[in-house]
């Protein structure tokens, strides 16, 4: 995989405070984000990149192996140690053949020829090392309505296209992973994994938490008061309700299963809760108006 300059991508300098990364961060990805390019290929590629540039530059322990080892940050201690290990190998080599012509700088080169494909001198001629792919980070971003039900979508990562069964019930913030969807692999190692961030935007009447929705609805004053029955808008069609008299401003009932799909929970769901806001007349008739004084002194 050709190497990524993070710094680069990002348009900052390897002096950045963690500030100027969020900022420079923020400023590309509202650019770039895929909803303000749609079917721009380049454009996604690039929002994925800056994902992942911000991923490891934001991470002051990730910021510090990637200053160190490059493109194999993630690797940089195993290399660091194969690189002792050559070392000290070569150096054992030396004192039993009699050869002393290679310096540190000589083994040090050897130890990136094994990364890449070549062969480690001495006794150890012939082996390679095999180091893991790396991890990609990426988001998708959804509507609530886009995961009340199980959808299938195909997400572009690094080039290729990969084709997801996106079950119902999602939360926003959920990371799940797809094995060895990541990076290549180093000398025949496996495959790194891909991380997916779920997004979801919340632009319905409801609120959600996990399984269950929230709701409120306005309901006038004489059907608070003598009761009665009214239409409401559920998350998947519409619900008649039974209003008892005398309910109060601030009642909140429940409509059991008629919540969002419990994730990977098949014809299961949550509840929905409705809370009720007693609506005031804004005008009232002259013979409202004697109607209300008459009950006052009833009261």
């Amino acid at each position: 995989m050709a190497f990524i300059d993070y710094y680069k991508i990002l348009g900052v300098d390897k002096s950045a405070t963690e500030g100027e990364i969020k900022k420079a961060y923020r400023k590309l990805a509202r650019k770039y984000h895929p909803d303000l390019n749609p079917n721009d290929r380049e454009a996604e590629l690039k929002f994925k990149q800056l994902n992942e540039a911000n991923e490891v530059l934001s991470n002051p322990e990730f910021r510090k192996k990637y200053d160190k080892y490059g493109e194999h940050w993630k690797d940089g201690e195993a290399y660091e140690k194969a690189r002792q290990q050559q070392q000290q190998s070569q150096r054992q080599y030396q004192r039993t053949s009699g050869f002393e012509g290679f310096g540190d700088g000589a083994e040090y080169s050897d130890f990136f020829e094994s990364m890449f494909g070549g062969n480690f001198s001495g006794g150890n001629r012939g082996r390679h090392v095999k180091f893991r792919g790396q991890d990609f980070n990426a988001q998708l971003h959804l509507n609530l309505k886009d995961v009340y039900t199980t959808q299938k979508h195909v997400l572009t990562v690094n080039g290729k296209n990969i084709r997801l069964a996106i079950p119902a019930g999602v939360t926003n913030g959920q990371i799940i992973k797809i094995k060895g969807k990541g990076g290549k692999g180093v000398n025949g190692g496996p495959n790194g994994d891909l991380y997916i961030e779920f997004i979801i935007e919340n632009n319905t009447a409801f609120k959600r938490d996990a399984a269950n929705l929230y709701k409120t609805v306005d309901l006038d004053l004489y059907t608070a008061v003598l009761g009665g029955e009214i239409t409401i808008e559920t998350f998947n069609g519409k619900a008649k309700l039974k209003v008892k008299p005398h309910t109060q401003n601030g009642t909140q009932v429940k409509l059991r299963g008629q919540g969002f799909p419990k994730y990977k929970k098949e014809n299961e769901y949550g509840d929905l809760y409705i809370t009720y806001n007693v609506k005031l007349p804004n005008k009232l008739s002259s013979k409202e108006k004697t109607l209300f004084e008459e009950l006052a002194k009833l009261q």
